[in-house]
């Protein structure tokens, strides 16, 4: 497949927020040109039959997709279903549960009613922290969509052997498909599993991801365990020596930071959820201060319900004022970089971050004809605080366009995957 987007507005991210006028080729699932427009005998190939399809960008935004760098996506069953609860009430009284119910077959159905709503907030990738990799994988690949896949070892299901097998199957899956080694929390996982987690990250000098005080309620009861906070806790057992990060980083003490500082661990912000759980708001400016690579979540549908980063995006930077008192902290830009940069950082896709050639072509189009999104003062900015879902004209993964004005290119019809998952939840009422 060859396409041509010409006309067009780019914002490669390869150096910073400048953008240029001009177009983007493609070839298989590779960005082969983005620069100035050519003309038609400047173009490789012959005329316009080189081209499967050109798209005329109307001076439209070309930008790389979003990176949605915390799901739990099979979630979506519970959306709307577990809500205005604490956080560890939500999850002890209602997630658990009704997760004991599912299925290998019902999250490879509920992971693509996810994968849907990513494509129609322009995210082309997602980090996945789930019960059933095998499935998780197979949804992903059968829509056409890149997910990034981690353990959820814990007391109650997923073991280190079966993360271990995981890793060495996922990361030779296909190329949507890669896996990275995790637990679900200190609080929900032995020392004797943690103790285990971290000789398998030695073993194969990899990252480790988990929840990571995302409440105060948490972070108490470990200090009271084990006289440290979750952080200290878990480099203490040598978990962090080859990098990885933590999901929500909350009540971050000043010495947890400088942990993440000096092992090159990543944040994933999760502001949605955790304002909708009340776990508080994360300390942002000051971890950019600290050069900490962030990445943004939406986290699950069950706990945040929407999965939209335009929202998650405007959040981060709305919250992070009101944390300040300080207009002027966390600013848009660095929460674009955050969605797209930082969270490829996070998640491994170095070769989908930014738009250059050689670079996979996982990119969105962003329409700047429309009232949210004029007059054209400062369009990434108008991105982060006036942007929305009906702004993204098409969701591209690999060099296909996998949703393009309100229609989707998954191999299955939206009606067909909404019936699913709503047997699904019938099933276990």
């Amino acid at each position: 497949m060859r396409t041509r987007i010409y006309n067009a507005r780019i914002l490669t991210m390869a150096d910073g927020m400048n953008m240029i006028e001009g177009e983007i080729q493609i070839e298989g699932n590779r960005i082969c040109y983005v620069g100035p427009e050519k003309r038609q005998g400047d173009v490789d190939g012959a005329g316009d039959e080189f081209w499967d399809r050109e798209i005329n960008a109307e001076k439209n935004l070309v930008m790389p997709g979003f990176k949605n760098a915390h799901t739990h996506s099979a979630m979506t069953f519970l959306r709307s279903y577990a809500d205005d609860l604490p956080l560890l009430d939500w999850l002890n009284q209602q997630v658990f549960p009704m997760e004991a119910k599912l299925n290998k077959e019902h999250i490879y159905e509920l992971s693509k009613l996810a994968i849907m709503e990513y494509l129609t907030s322009g995210i082309t990738a997602n980090f996945d922290m789930y019960l059933t990799p095998e499935t998780i994988a197979r949804a992903s690949v059968d829509c056409g969509f890149r997910t990034v896949m981690t353990g959820a070892v814990n007391d109650f299901s997923q073991s280190v052997e079966e993360v271990e097998e995981w890793y060495q199957t996922y990361n030779h899956y296909h190329e949507l498909i890669s896996f990275q080694l995790g637990f679900h929390a200190e609080y929900t996982t032995s020392r004797t599993l943690l103790e285990k987690m971290a000789e398998l990250s030695h073993k194969y000098q990899a990252p480790v991801w988990t929840h990571n005080s995302e409440s105060l309620s948490e972070v108490e009861q470990c200090t009271e365990r084990t006289g440290m906070t979750p952080t200290e806790y878990l480099d203490r057992l040598g978990m962090f020596d080859y990098g990885g990060g933590g999901y929500h980083c909350v009540h971050m003490t000043d010495e947890d930071l400088q942990i993440f500082v000096n092992k090159g661990l990543s944040v994933i912000t999760n502001p949605g959820s955790n304002t909708k759980l009340a776990s508080g708001v994360a300390p942002i400016q000051k971890m950019l201060d600290l050069g900490i690579n962030i990445g943004i979540g939406t986290d699950g549908p069950a706990s945040n319900n929407c999965l939209d980063m335009f929202r998650e995006m405007f959040l981060v930077t709305g919250l992070a004022k009101l944390r300040e008192k300080d207009a002027s902290a966390v600013d848009a830009n660095r929460v674009l970089y955050m969605a797209t940069i930082g969270g490829a950082k996070a998640m491994g896709l170095l070769d989908c971050d930014t738009l250059e050639e050689g670079k996979l072509a996982d990119l969105i189009m962003i329409d700047l004809h429309q009232p949210n999104m004029q007059p054209l003062n400062n369009i990434t900015k108008n991105i982060v605080y006036s942007g929305s879902k009906q702004n993204v004209i098409f969701t591209m993964v690999n060099g296909k366009i996998l949703y393009e004005k309100g229609k989707f290119d998954i191999g299955v019809e939206p009606e067909e995957v909404y019936r699913k998952a709503n047997e699904i939840i019938e099933s276990f009422r």
